[in-house]
């Protein structure tokens, strides 16, 4: 979708890539430590530019990592990634209704390309649905711009991992550089009451069930943030009505 000439020259392009921008070091850290820690398993080289460039999922790799080096059996790293990854089930279902449009070959690219940090801040930026075709067309060159810095970002620091993997150590710790990228995107959509809720209580969860097999704990995490959070606005609705009569 990136490579399209038509997004590269929409004005919204150069936005959706200059806000990018200022998380797309810590995400080349991020990847860089995917890409040495893929071939530090005992990954093949080939074997680890495979997994970079078909599952392109930082998360999911990481969860993986060690199952493959334990010998886990094929279904449970396949359930670990797809437990992992089911956040992007939301992220589709949300942003179906700004894609529909699309061929269908430009969606499953969107799809591909559409990470954490590119939804949240396409979201973030544009939180309702154009209903015109310039609207749409600068909304996807936003997403276009944003979805291509984060994927060469990614992607050339997770290559340049898989070649230095025996010169980087793991001490060095750059992963975390990732998770302070999230942190700092978190913090800024923590906009309202029922967000800093949903945030606390999924950390809390996440925390406490940590224990669980297969990354549970993330899904058991979301689960409850959604439920209560949604519990809380049906009993608040109500009472915002009668404020405003």
């Amino acid at each position: 979708m990136f490579l399209l000439r038509t997004h590269r020259l929409h004005p919204a392009f150069a936005l959706g890539y200059g806000d990018l921008a200022g998380a797309a070091p810590g995400i080349a850290a991020w990847g860089l430590m995917t890409g040495v820690a893929m071939v530090k398993s005992g990954m093949s080289t080939l074997e680890a530019l495979a997994m970079a460039l078909m599952v392109f999922a930082g998360s999911s790799q990481l969860a993986a990592i060690p199952l493959l080096v334990a010998g886990a059996p094929i279904w449970v790293i396949v359930a670990t990634a797809f437990c992992v990854n089911l956040r992007f089930v939301v992220f589709s279902a949300h942003l179906r209704a700004y894609v529909m449009h699309l061929p269908r070959w430009q969606r499953l690219v969107t799809g591909y390309l559409t990470a954490d940090l590119t939804y949240v801040m396409f979201v973030k930026r544009y939180p309702q649905p154009a209903t015109d075709a310039a609207g749409k067309a600068a909304q996807m060159a936003y997403l276009a711009g944003s979805s291509g810095l984060n994927w060469v970002s990614w992607m050339g620091a997770t290559l340049l991992g898989i070649a230095l993997a025996n010169f980087i150590p793991g001490a060095w710790g750059l992963g975390f550089a990732g998770v302070l990228a999230l942190v700092g995107i978190l913090c800024s959509l923590a906009s309202s009451r029922l967000r800093v809720i949903a945030c606390g209580v999924a950390g809390a969860v996440a925390v406490a069930a940590y224990g669980l097999p297969l990354k549970l704990n993330i899904l058991a995490a979301i689960a409850v943030a959604v439920g209560l959070c949604l519990a809380l606005e049906r009993h608040l609705a109500p009472a915002a009505v009668k404020a405003q009569a």
